[in-house]
């Protein structure tokens, strides 16, 4: 045994401490989460990720960008995964699941305590939030003209409307499949056989679509502008947008609104495999979804989230948005997306 008594000595075991120590830090392990960027990066970089950080020992970084762009990095690297979850929207997570690029999460307390449509696929993925997608109109429009609220997805083919409709592309836009969906539907059309909502389209909708978006960034611009006097959109995006002084409202269509989840999984075959279920199940936690829906407005699937104030307003409102609202088939729509998609791009943005 080494004797501390001489200077020599005590300098040497100093020393190695310190290495020691330095090497825990450089143990520091980091896992990547694809996300959406934006506004809920910044809600879980800042708010969310910390005390899972703490715990474990750990930095989480996200790789943003949208589901179909987070979806095609995890299909590049399947064979050596570079992320260890993903957050995409629900239909394309249904797509992720069915590619084999999730793996089943384990077991834990946070599972049972979630909203039944939050379970996808005997949980190889599950909600993280769950909102719904109805319309938003720009209120300064809408009162320079002296129009009426809107309350029927049948609005958006009101003629007094003409060129004022912004509408997001179906093949790139979750907002735009719904809305599209919820209209096919009130033309008789169900969400495996879309004839009907297409055939009614050019007559209807059509003539009061400005421009056909790719995704939802310019929804903001558009609104300012005075460009975008209705659309698409959900409450947690428009209550966003309020924040920043755009001139927007959320209506919940009276024939309902569609359900609309974010979904996380766990990435297959990624190199931190036991950590990656931790974190899938800390987000789960009441604690990371009260996180999320305090400081952005996420609304959580567990159903144990308890919440006080202008956060538990917000939770009563969204959750009586989601009662009424309809889940639909992603089974039944993925199986078709492609060719509703191509149909699209050749009929009605051509």
């Amino acid at each position: 045994m080494m004797s501390l008594s001489r200077p020599g000595a005590l300098a040497a075991a100093l020393g190695m401490t310190l290495l020691a120590c330095g090497g825990a830090q450089a143990q520091t392990r980091t896992l990547y989460i694809g996300m959406n960027g934006g506004n809920m990066e910044k809600t879980f970089t800042q708010a969310v990720f910390g005390p899972f950080e703490q715990k474990y020992n750990v930095k989480i970084a996200v790789v943003p960008g949208g589901s179909a762009d987070i979806l095609a990095k995890a299909q590049a690297a399947k064979d050596k995964p570079q992320m260890h979850l993903m957050f995409l929207d629900d239909g394309v997570m249904y797509r992720a699941v069915g590619m084999g690029l999730c793996e089943k999460q384990k077991p834990n307390a946070n599972l049972a305590n979630l909203l039944p449509v939050a379970h996808i696929k005997d949980d190889m993925a599950t909600g993280v939030t769950i909102s719904v997608t109805g319309l938003a109109y720009n209120t300064k429009v809408y009162a320079e003209k002296g129009w009426a609220p809107p309350t029927s997805w049948l609005d958006l083919a009101d003629p007094k409307l003409k060129g004022r409709v912004v509408f997001q592309s179906l093949p790139s836009s979750t907002f735009g499949l719904h809305a599209f969906l919820a209209f096919n539907q009130l033309k008789g059309g169900t969400d495996a056989n879309v004839d009907p909502g297409f055939k009614a389209w050019p007559s209807t909708i059509g003539p009061n679509v400005l421009e056909y978006i790719s995704n939802s960034a310019k929804i903001s611009e558009m609104a300012q502008t005075g460009e975008a006097a209705l659309f698409p959109y959900t409450p947690t995006q428009s209550t966003i947008l309020k924040s920043k002084g755009v001139p927007v409202e959320y209506v919940q269509p009276k024939e309902g609104a569609i359900v609309l989840m974010v979904a996380q999984c766990v990435i297959a075959n990624n190199t931190e495999p036991q950590l990656a279920q931790e974190l899938a199940a800390y987000l789960l936690s009441p604690q990371a979804q009260a996180l999320a829906l305090e400081n952005g407005n996420y609304n959580p699937t567990n159903t144990k989230v308890q919440v006080s104030g202008p956060a538990a307003t917000e939770q009563a409102r969204m959750n009586g948005f989601v009662k009424a609202a309809r889940a639909v088939d992603w089974d039944e729509i993925n199986k078709n997306r492609a060719v509703w998609n191509t149909r699209w791009s050749r009929t009605i943005e051509r």
